[in-house]
């Protein structure tokens, strides 16, 4: 086993005041695998410049100059991410999205709405 240590001390890295993480799930549940790299570079960028809502408002031409992307490669790379469920988009609006599934993913009755009342039960029940 590799034993860790901190290369540079000084330099620990520390959430900053403005809202910018990602999440560890990026790796762990493989979404980093099926994204192509200009899919991973336009949500790394949304991230990066989300709110704390996961909202931003970057038009495309700013997005394909930051990126370096070609306006057909982003307009590919948005839909994969999409596909994936990771942002929304409604020109000229993005929200990333959190990786937490739906309510309705994790019912025991797919497809059908629960009431608060039941999903409390599942968790009390330990209801995956």
């Amino acid at each position: 086993m590799v034993e860790k240590h901190l290369i540079y001390p000084q330099r620990i890295r520390k959430i900053p005041k403005h809202f910018s993480w990602l999440d560890h799930r990026l790796v762990s549940d493989h979404y980093i695998e099926r994204l192509s790299h200009p899919a991973a570079a336009l949500y790394l960028f949304l991230v990066t410049v989300a709110d704390a809502r996961g909202l931003s408002y970057y038009s495309d031409r700013a997005v394909s100059q930051r990126l370096g992307m070609e306006g057909n490669t982003l307009e590919q790379a948005r839909k994969e991410v999409i596909r994936m469920d990771l942002i929304a988009y409604q020109k000229p609006l993005y929200q990333v999205l959190a990786l937490d599934p739906p309510i309705e993913a994790t019912s025991r009755y797919p497809g059908q709405l629960q009431s608060l009342a039941q999903i409390f039960k599942q968790i009390g029940e330990g209801a995956s």
